[in-house]
């Protein structure tokens, strides 16, 4: 029952006094989805003590200040990123993804996640086949298995997209794919 009257108190609060705070909020950054997030925020970490901060009286400062606070948080990274822009300049650009990169990527989601762990394991981390066992909790058989099973699936894949696009082999574009990734 406690529960329920904690929670209607809590509702009613919420109703009475959001729409003022995001209001206040929303002067000080000028940003209404900011001020709508900072004050949801602030609400969800008051839920979180409301027993506490009903009994020592009206929680309503508590959030405002949190609200606040967290806006101003948030203000200040924004800005520390648009001074980093402003003196190093636009991020330079990213180089789009290869074919064979976008292919191997695709054939390593066509494998369970078992077999795929043990491929990045063992060809991208270059850790040896006990050592893939122990980090999976299997026998050396198992991971054996499972990149083989992987090796066979990749090939398949990777000669299907190879043939369309070029004459490379799946193992050397898994190798190539997988070594030039890490």
């Amino acid at each position: 029952m406690e529960r329920l009257d904690r929670s209607e108190e809590f509702d009613a609060f919420y109703a009475t006094t959001a729409r003022r705070l995001v209001a206040a909020v929303y002067a000080m950054t000028g940003d209404l989805a900011e001020a709508e997030d900072a004050v949801q925020e602030a609400y969800v970490r008051a839920w979180q003590r409301w027993s506490k901060l009903t009994r020592e009286g009206d929680p309503l400062p508590w959030v405002r200040t949190v609200a606040m606070r967290l806006a101003i948080s948030t203000w200040r990274r924004t800005r520390s990123r648009l001074r980093a822009h402003l003196l190093h300049g636009p991020q330079a650009d990213v180089p789009g993804l290869s074919a064979d990169r976008v292919a191997l990527v695709a054939a390593l989601r066509e494998l369970s996640p078992d077999q795929r762990r043990a491929v990045v394991l063992h060809h991208l981390l270059d850790l040896p086949v006990d050592q893939v066992a122990r980090e999976t909790g299997v026998s050396n058989g198992a991971v054996r298995t499972r990149l083989s099973r992987a090796r066979k699936i990749l090939g398949e894949r990777l000669a299907d997209s190879s043939s369309s696009s070029s004459s490379t082999s799946g193992s050397s574009v898994l190798r190539e794919g997988v070594v030039s990734h890490g």
